[in-house]
């Protein structure tokens, strides 16, 4: 798992669409939340917790990404369904550029969060096996305040 304080890898990874995105994001600070799988309901209300509060997120100046480990066909399918509105990133490579790599005998996928100023310093990082522990709700909302923009 990544390190707060620590920098942040620079990574391009890609997007439902097939855009690329680029880790750090120079334009601002970002929130990588990463899903254990798209069908992982615990997950999913992670997920709307972070749909409902995105206005929150836009004001303080932090872009929310989602990544899930299927392939881009089934995370697009999964992000439509839902009417996800942030960029979801597929395949599993955030989840091990994050340090979100499989556990617990090499068959459970971790799930978790990141939060990524835009000089590219981690200001938030945590992941949990079980998908239960992996929303740091309190922990996220402490990283955004401490960017000190506005919101």
């Amino acid at each position: 798992m990544l390190e707060i304080g620590s920098p942040a890898p620079d990574v391009v990874l890609e997007d439902t669409d097939g855009l690329a995105v680029r880790l750090p994001e120079p334009q601002g600070a970002v929130l990588v939340y990463l899903m254990r799988s798209a069908s992982c309901p615990v997950c999913g209300r992670h997920v709307r917790d972070l749909v409902r509060r995105r206005n929150e997120f836009a004001a303080a100046g932090v872009r929310v990404l989602v990544a899930v480990p299927e392939d881009r066909d089934t995370a697009a399918a999964w992000k439509a369904g839902r009417g996800i509105p942030f960029p979801v990133l597929a395949g599993g490579a955030a989840h091990e550029v994050m340090g979100l790599g499989r556990k617990a005998f090499g068959s459970l996928r971790r799930s978790g969060s990141v939060l990524i100023d835009a000089r590219g310093v981690v200001r938030h990082a945590h992941g949990a096996t079980l998908p239960t522990a992996a929303y740091d709700r309190k922990g996220i909302e402490a990283a955004v305040r401490s960017l000190g923009g506005p919101g």
